[in-house]
């Protein structure tokens, strides 16, 4: 290697140290996000790292858990809650629909020693989002500690820890807030410090260690970092809550749910078979839309040929055996626009068109236009 080669400078790897001022006030803008008081905490991993770190430092032998169902994830945390020990009551939903407050309060009164409720508020895999202001006050009102999954929430719709009561609320950046997958945050209110301090099964001296950083960094002042931080996914994470800013986080949100509409109503005029796989549109996320396949046809085949039509769309099939049945618009961050729509919708048309569907492209692109509007 040339000595003029070895001292070109890049962007993404020419990077400052990241120190710990830093690292607080990227901590504190996404506390304001959240509107909340409660401790936040960044992790350096994809979500999945404080989502299980925040339920084995919560959950343990003697904790009787309300594991909420309504996709792919909540099925994750039950394994995770039996693992730790606890004991789980799985309220499973159909994953077309959502789970509603009174079927919490339902499950509260058969099994009143439920102390710990697991919820995850927009299940991109499935397309449903959940009433988790109703549903944080009866959790409330009967005590449990409230974990929320708000990974594909957070930017679309509304995520208010401290109005809602939710003591662990994970949230990361890779949907609806337009960024990378490597990093994430959980808020902590005192109540799950308390209880983590409690369980003598809590990971400690661990990557998954949530007391880790309250003893070593909260507690110290948030003067010393635990170990050198990612510095480019916080820098981004820290960008993507100041484009969050820049835009208002109202217009953000307005554009998710515009995207949603919109995708929802050219998938009804499209035809050619495909219908909403969720039933009801106050049920259906605003970060995806997912989409029965017609009958007959293979979902993951009919998105591999509207793929090939269009590589750059935001389309997907449902994940494992949903993979025939389902497919998935993801409108999410840079995808929650009217082009991303209109190309989803045109390239899905062109999908079924070759597999013998009759379908109505030009009528699907005025419904979305309108329904946006």
């Amino acid at each position: 290697m040339s000595e003029e080669s070895a001292t070109v400078t890049h962007p993404f790897l020419d990077l400052a140290p990241l120190g710990a001022d830093r690292f607080a006030a990227i901590e504190d803008r996404v506390a304001r996000l959240l509107s909340t008081e409660q401790d936040v905490v960044i992790m350096q991993g994809e979500a999945l790292l404080p989502l299980e770190g925040a339920i084995r430092a919560a959950a343990g032998p003697g904790t009787t858990a309300l594991n909420v169902i309504t996709g792919p994830y909540g099925q994750t945390f039950g394994d995770w809650l039996r693992d730790c020990g606890a004991t789980v009551v799985d309220l499973a939903v159909p994953f077309h629909t959502a789970v509603t407050a009174e079927q919490i309060r339902q499950a509260f009164a058969e099994h009143p020693e439920i102390d710990f409720v697991s919820l995850v508020h927009a299940e991109a895999a499935t397309g449903n989002t959940n009433p988790v202001a109703e549903i944080g006050e009866v959790v409330r009102a009967h005590g449990a500690l409230f974990y929320l999954d708000a990974v594909a929430s957070v930017g679309a719709e509304p995520v208010l820890p401290d109005a809602w009561g939710v003591d662990l609320c994970v949230i990361g950046a890779q949907k609806a807030m337009g960024g990378p997958a490597g990093v994430s945050a959980v808020s902590v209110s005192e109540r799950a410090w308390a209880r983590m301090a409690a369980n003598p099964r809590a990971p400690r001296r661990s990557y998954l260690s949530l007391l880790d950083w309250k003893e070593r960094w909260i507690d110290g002042g948030r003067k010393a970092l635990l170990h050198a931080p990612a510095q480019l996914e916080m820098l981004a994470l820290e960008a993507c809550v100041e484009r969050i800013e820049a835009e208002g986080p109202d217009a953000v949100m307005a554009r998710h749910a515009s995207a949603a509409a919109a995708t929802r109503a050219g998938a009804v005029a499209l035809g050619g078979g495909v219908e909403p796989y969720v039933y009801e549109a106050r049920d259906a996320a605003p970060v995806a839309t997912t989409l029965r396949a017609p009958s007959g046809a293979v979902a993951a085949e009919l998105v591999a040929r509207a793929l090939q039509a269009d590589p750059a769309v935001p389309l997907a099939a449902g994940g494992g055996a949903l993979a025939k049945e389902m497919i998935r618009v993801n409108h999410y961050g840079a995808d929650a626009t009217p082009g991303a729509v209109r190309a989803s919708l045109a390239a899905l048309g062109t999908a079924l068109s070759e597999a013998g569907m009759s379908v109505d492209v030009a009528g699907a692109l005025r419904a979305a236009e309108e329904a946006w509007r």
